[in-house]
């Protein structure tokens, strides 16, 4: 099977790694950075790279988009005469719903789109920062749509599991998007805002323990990815953030009345709750 990683930063780098631990050796990358082109071949990671998919995905029978989510519904409109007969893609994106109506609406009959979302990323960019270890143990998750073919989807299951995915699941696009809200998007958000709130000039960083710097990890963000992410998937965002509010005004007012047994059953809750996930 000829496998085409389109995009290899952080995720398409560690989808190459991954892939040639797992044996795949019929790589190969697109990219319209020259130099990560040359790394990647460097490292054994692809056969041959490309700035563009016009002459490799003529051939390639699985193509893998790790990109932007405005940059997949391009790659498909530029090269839709050009896909190989049969062939399967399929994506990295965080965010379904705003693009996978206009993906169907222009991908030919022949080609089978499965909506992915590897539940797996790191905080830096780039191919120097990629490692198949990320997709250890981690979570894998599929949209289909109607048209897709049990076989394909079967083939990116199976994929998944090869290299290093421990649990793929299968939901539709909307409920998707608004448990991402919650459990990525939501976090990201509170990251950043924490760090932000911090008061400038401070020696913040003599005081750091293990709750800050778990809880503020994810603050080394991505800026133009995770703008588009945001507003991509703004109501399931938006909603989060506000149930968020919700349940911190209830701390909040709690220590303001000194009210020990509100604040007691809030953290008893969350314990419970923690503990069933």
């Amino acid at each position: 099977m000829k496998i085409v990683v389109v995009g290899l930063g952080v995720i398409g780098g560690s989808f190459t790694m991954a892939l040639k631990e797992a044996g795949y050796n019929d790589v190969y990358g697109i990219d319209t950075n020259e130099e990560t082109l040359v790394k990647a071949k460097k490292l054994g990671l692809i056969k041959e790279g490309f700035t563009s998919g016009e002459e490799i995905v003529k051939d390639a029978d699985l193509i893998i988009m790790s990109l932007y989510p405005r940059l997949v519904k391009k790659f498909i409109t530029d090269n839709k005469d050009n896909f190989k007969d049969g062939a399967v893609i399929t994506d990295a994106t965080g965010i379904k719903k705003m693009f996978i109506g206009h993906i169907v609406e222009i991908l030919p009959s022949n080609i089978d789109f499965v909506f992915g979302h590897p539940m797996a990323g790191r905080e830096k960019k780039g191919i120097d920062f990629a490692t198949s270890e990320v997709f250890k143990g981690a979570n894998y998750i599929l949209t289909p749509v109607d048209r897709n073919k049990e076989e394909n989807l079967k083939l990116i299951e199976d994929l998944a599991y090869e290299i290093g995915f421990k649990r793929v699941k299968r939901i539709n696009p909307e409920y998707h998007d608004e448990m991402i809200g919650f459990t990525s998007q939501l976090p990201h958000a509170l990251a950043v805002a924490l760090v932000n709130s911090d008061v400038e000039g401070r020696d913040t960083g003599s005081f750091i323990g293990d709750s800050y710097r778990d809880l503020t990890r994810i603050a080394n963000i991505n800026e133009d990815l995770w703008s588009e992410l945001f507003l991509g998937n703004k109501e399931n965002l938006l909603m989060s953030i506000q149930n968020f509010e919700n349940e911190l005004d209830k701390i909040k007012y709690a220590i303001k009345d000194n009210d020990i047994e509100s604040l007691k059953q809030l953290f008893i809750k969350s314990t419970k709750r923690r503990e069933k996930l």
